[in-house]
């Protein structure tokens, strides 16, 4: 059995480039067929907004990573519903494909991993 692997998102998506090194991290974990999670809180949270236009800051979009996470075996986005509420983002200005995590349900949810990295 292949040992799990959760990713942690904290930082905003085009502010410097750990949210970008978050995604290649899930993205490499997979593809090598580890079962790879990738969790956004905090400001990370923001990759979820739809509309984003990183053009304006010549940057990619990571919106369009994210959408080619399940070619890789990741078919969920795990999102803390607490940073969602800090930052009074509402589940319906975000992009399909994620799953909200409920208060209390964060703890648990990350020590089921064998392996956890924080960006």
């Amino acid at each position: 059995m292949n040992p799990s692997v959760c990713i942690i998102s904290t930082r905003a998506p085009y502010h410097g480039q750990n949210a970008r090194e978050a995604l290649d991290a899930a993205l490499v974990s997979a593809s090598y067929d580890l079962d790879t999670s990738l969790l956004l809180m905090g400001d990370a949270v923001y990759q979820l907004l739809d509309n984003q236009s990183p053009e304006q800051l010549s940057r990619k979009s990571l919106a369009a990573m994210l959408k080619a996470l399940p070619m890789y075996g990741i078919e969920t986005i795990f999102v803390d519903s607490e940073s969602l509420q800090e930052r009074g983002i509402t589940e319906d200005q975000l992009v399909d494909g994620f799953t909200l995590l409920e208060e209390g349900a964060l703890a648990p949810f990350i020590t089921q991993h064998d392996k956890v990295l924080n960006f």
